[in-house]
């Protein structure tokens, strides 16, 4: 209960910092690019539970739905602005509406897509599936893109073991600054 009221409490903080940056970047995705200015994506939340996550769209329209890392030239399927919202992380900011409707937290495990068999099958064997997404997490702050599979399940590991209002506190604001430095975006 306390963690909702915490979300809840960073949402509204949240929107009134950056309420004009996202309509910046609505307004910037539609005029650059064909297609909507938010993707919905199909991520694996609480429970193994598919649910959507909305992003603003970095990627053409006509993108495979895989892991980028998995795309054979991931930087041919970026929209003219994908590359720049995608490293300062603001293709991140409407997840807040995630946050809001319950579906994800602030501070969790990275929401796996619906096609990552791999890291949710790993995941479940660890208990990580009991928790809530988050925007960030523990493995966010220390590898985000560069990490392989089972090292950031370790990392998400680590979280359940060690939940705490502390820690959240510490991963908010490492991933300030690992935002701010650009720190393991690799597309």
């Amino acid at each position: 209960m306390i963690k909702r009221i915490f979300d809840l409490v960073l949402c509204v903080i949240a929107f009134a910092i950056f309420g004009i940056p996202l309509l910046l970047v609505y307004v910037a995705v539609k005029v650059t690019s064909k297609g909507p200015a938010l993707h919905w994506s199909k991520r694996v939340g609480r429970d193994n539970k598919i649910f959507l996550m909305p992003k603003f769209r970095s990627m053409l329209v006509d993108t495979p739905q895989v892991a980028t890392h998995l795309l054979t030239d991931p930087k041919k399927y970026l929209t003219p602005i994908g590359g720049l919202i995608r490293k300062t992380s603001l293709d991140e900011l409407p997840q807040l509406l995630s946050v809001l409707k319950g579906d994800m937290s602030f501070v969790g495990p990275r929401p796996a897509l619906f096609n990552q068999d791999d890291l949710v099958a790993l995941r479940t064997q660890h208990g990580i599936e009991k928790l809530k997404p988050g925007i960030t997490g523990w493995a966010q702050v220390n590898g985000r893109d560069e990490l392989p599979i089972p090292v950031k399940v370790e990392f998400d590991k680590y979280y359940v073991e060690n939940q705490s209002v502390a820690l959240d506190i510490k991963i908010l604001l490492m991933t300030v600054f690992k935002v701010m430095r650009s720190d393991g975006v690799s597309h």
